[in-house]
């Protein structure tokens, strides 16, 4: 029998698939006979700066409303240009209300910062935690603490995510406050006037905790944004700090072409929202709300997706609020301030997972848009392009750390609980320390947004938790169908990934735990022939007894029933749509 491959598959066998009635499941088996060996075929992957990433199964045909973040999603900010601008500002903004003229001194440093980071207000320690609050990097101003000093400050490695004392540096924006956050604690912990306390420093009879310190970093930082000038120069000089694409006009306008919705959702004002998005999309005497059919400022978002604002219209002459709450129909070409999820949702038709929202934000856009409404989402990560581009070219890291694991595990081999012997495996530990730090620090100084080493970071968990499917840009949606199915990949456990298939052991080996799931269930031949054999005498021994049980055991499906990823389900009444819609595309997790 000849192989064929993923690519050939769509033109030798997607007529006959697409031919097949619902009911034909048992003729699968045929099909993929047909294929070959499938241990050979090469699934097709686009390319890598092109790709949308998989966490949970999402088919496009079914998404009736695309909403989009502003700042960060349609408009992406220039790194490292932006961050220094809000570095610089909020350094003037606290030495205006008496920080030391010195901190001027500090420039933003893009190779220090890293989103997700956990900054512990009690110890003014920055932390890289994994999903469940283990240590995995701990920062004191600008020193690398060791594990030793670690202790000194949480003896187990290990802290609560307690929001009274931990804040969450998620966003995008707070990249520069993250970086002040180290210099001002490295300030302040290594000049000579202060003195150190666990939880502060004192300068004479002055006492300053860095709980204080980062409530004035917090505070200047919103006062930029919110009061300051950080828009006014970015409006100012918007080739300077923000990104003009060209196929941003183009991608919005595929979205409507394929008769489907389009909605701005953005906590930015409408005067800045109007000269940032004329900047992206007017020309061609066109403007750039003709590219939405339902724009929505002043969020204020995550409230938006709880109990919300009151909704109100924008006076687009004066970028004024109208008073009175809304309660008509939205129209096109206006623009609606506030609101909530539940009014807006019902005001455009929108039932939940008919949504896929865009945004940058892991908190205020996913998160809560995912967990409290339903909406599907696509999370944009900027930084996945430098994450991509270091996994690919430190490929030579990552096979060593790969092969020091099976020289650890080499090492015990042969041992079992009568051994008395014990290896030594300092050398090889501390290889893997080295090698784990040196591919940590492709990254950044604080190493990957996902991973340190092996473990995840507690960003990743989110990731992978809320966000049903990100990407370097959403613009990358260009490069798929609207009829497409993202389909996610086997999430395999331990014991999965680590057993090969062909290493299979006889159920003798394991004794009578393997007979559960060999006995236990029947295929639907075997079922039917035990039916027929027993049936007459079962009615027989039910016409001597007084009862009757209407079931005496449950019957394996003879239909797919276990619905282990949502978007395969045909609920849309397509009848053969599941393998209609598993045949569409030759990719998998593409």
């Amino acid at each position: 029998m000849s192989s064929v491959t993923a690519g050939s598959f769509s033109t030798e066998l997607q007529s006959e698939v697409l031919s097949l009635p619902s009911s034909a499941w048992n003729r699968s088996s045929e099909l993929l006979n047909k294929m070959g060996d499938l241990t050979v075929a090469k699934t097709y992957k686009r390319e890598t700066k092109n790709r949308v990433f998989v966490n949970r199964s999402l088919h496009l045909e079914k998404i009736r409303f695309f909403g989009m973040d502003m700042d960060y999603t349609l408009a992406v900010y220039k790194s490292p240009q932006y961050e220094s601008l809000a570095f610089r500002l909020v350094v003037e903004r606290l030495i205006c209300i008496g920080y030391p003229e010195a901190i001027r001194d500090f420039e933003y440093d893009p190779s220090f910062s890293v989103r997700g980071l956990w900054f512990d207000t009690r110890y003014g320690n920055l932390l890289k935690v994994d999903p469940y609050g283990n240590l995995l990097v701990c920062v004191h101003g600008f020193s690398f603490l060791e594990s030793s000093d670690v202790r000194n400050f949480y003896p187990n490695k290990f802290v609560q995510l307690d929001e009274g004392r931990i804040f969450v540096l998620n966003t995008l924006f707070n990249l520069p406050e993250t970086y002040l956050l180290s210099c001002l604690v490295d300030y302040f912990t290594n000049s000579k006037e202060y003195s150190n306390e666990p939880t502060g420093v004192n300068c004479d009879d002055l006492y300053m905790s860095y709980k204080s310190i980062f409530q004035d970093c917090r505070d200047a930082f919103d006062w930029v944004h919110l009061e300051g000038d950080l828009k006014k120069i970015t409006v100012e000089n918007l080739e300077m700090y923000v990104q003009k694409d060209g196929r941003l006009p183009i991608m919005l306008d595929r979205i409507r072409e394929h008769e489907k919705k389009t909605f701005l959702l953005t906590n930015s004002d409408y005067t800045y929202t109007k000269q940032i998005m004329s900047y992206l999309l007017d020309g061609n005497n066109r403007s750039w709300e003709t590219y939405f059919d339902f724009i929505v400022v002043d969020a204020k978002k995550p409230n938006f997706f709880s109990e919300g604002t009151i909704l109100r219209t924008i006076d687009k002459e004066t970028g004024a609020q109208k008073i009175g709450t809304f309660i008509g129909l939205m129209q096109e070409g206006h623009v609606y301030s506030g609101g909530s999820c539940d009014v807006f949702s019902e005001l455009i038709g929108a039932k939940g997972k008919d949504v896929l929202y865009i945004g940058d934000h892991i908190f205020g856009d996913i998160l809560k848009s995912k967990k409290i409404r339903g909406w599907r989402t696509f999370l944009v990560i900027p930084e996945l392009a430098q994450e991509l581009y270091v996994w690919t070219n430190k490929k030579t890291l990552y096979n060593r750390l790969q092969n020091l694991y099976a020289l650890l595990s080499d090492m015990f081999r042969n041992l079992d609980s009568t051994s008395l012997c014990m290896p030594d495996i300092s050398s090889v530990r501390e290889a893997i320390r080295e090698v784990t730090l040196e591919m940590d620090l492709s990254f950044g100084m604080l190493g990957s947004l996902f991973r340190s080493g092996s473990r995840q970071t507690f960003f990743a968990s989110q990731v992978m938790r809320y966000a049903d499917i990100y990407a370097v840009s959403f613009l990358n949606l260009l490069h798929y169908p609207f009829s497409y199915l993202f389909k996610s990949p086997s999430m395999l456990m331990p014991h999965e990934s680590t057993v090969e298939h062909d290493a299979a052991d006889s159920a003798a080996e394991f004794g009578e735990l393997v007979l559960r799931a060999g006995l236990g269930v029947k295929t639907v031949e075997e079922e039917g022939t035990g039916d027929q054999a027993n049936g007459t005498a079962r009615t027989s021994i039910a016409k001597n007894r007084d009862y009757h049980v209407p079931h005496l055991r449950a019957e394996t499906p003879r239909r797919v029933t276990h619905h282990h990823d949502e978007d395969d389900s045909d609920d849309d009444g397509c009848g053969d749509g599941l393998l209609r819609n598993k045949c569409r595309t030759a990719e998998v997790q593409s």
